[in-house]
Formats: C-alpha cells, sequence, structure tokens
C-alpha cells in the first residue's frame, strides 16, 4: 500500500488542542467539509480531534468513526517537540491500519527567501 503524504499548511483548524505546530511554505491545499485531525501533543498523547485516544486504539476508534472508509484523508498535527521517531509511530500505526493519505499540518509560514530581513541571496 502506498503512504501518500501531503504537507498541509493551515492557518487555522477545527481542533481547539494547544499544539505548538512548525511553519511550512507548502501551498495551502483545501481541506474537506469535514476533517478527520490526529493530534500528537507536546507530552505525545493523541486526540482525534479534541478526544484524547491511546495510541493501541487509534485504527479502531478511526475504523469506528469512518464506518471503514480507509480512503479518506487524515491531518495529522504534531507538537514541534514531538520526535521524529514519535511522529514515525503514529504514521505506521495508521498505515499499518489502513490509512494511506495522511497530510501533515503545519502553520503556513512566509519563504525564507521573501521574509523581511532575509539574509539569503546575492551579498550586498
Amino acid at each position: 500500500m502506498l503512504l501518500i503524504i501531503f504537507m498541509i499548511a493551515a492557518p487555522l483548524s477545527t481542533v481547539d488542542l494547544p499544539v505548538d505546530l512548525p511553519t511550512s511554505t507548502a501551498v495551502p491545499q483545501k481541506k474537506p467539509d469535514k476533517p478527520t485531525y490526529v493530534t500528537i501533543k507536546a507530552d505525545l498523547a493523541v486526540a482525534i480531534g479534541e478526544t484524547p485516544v491511546k495510541r493501541v486504539d487509534l485504527v479502531r476508534t478511526l475504523d469506528a468513526m469512518a464506518g471503514e472508509d480507509k480512503d479518506r484523508r487524515i491531518f495529522l498535527r504534531a507538537d514541534r517537540g514531538v520526535s521524529y521517531g514519535e511522529l514515525m509511530d503514529v504514521l505506521e500505526r495508521l498505515r499499518a491500519g489502513g490509512y494511506g493519505h495522511i497530510a501533515l499540518v503545519a502553520l503556513e509560514g512566509v519563504p525564507e527567501a521573501a521574509a523581511p530581513g532575509s539574509t539569503t541571496g546575492a551579498s550586498p
């Protein structure tokens, strides 16, 4: 099964969990009407929407919500303090559960070359 990952720049999301998201200069993608957010908080707790779930129950809970629709896109949010290994653990659980359309969520950022005071580019 192919794991598809999209970077989503999300200036606002419908989940109210406090997470310090990293920024991305990716072009924002249109969100579905009822997006499914999975969040990894700084303390490594996992939630679907605003409901905390144990990692071992993540796929089972998504299955119950989706009615076996594994083709829908899952929006994965992770606090910037979450390690790569912890993020990969959740991605692997989703993949193993049959969820292959996963979008990583980040805050919308300004490209470095366009940022005020940027020192990249030609020297004066």
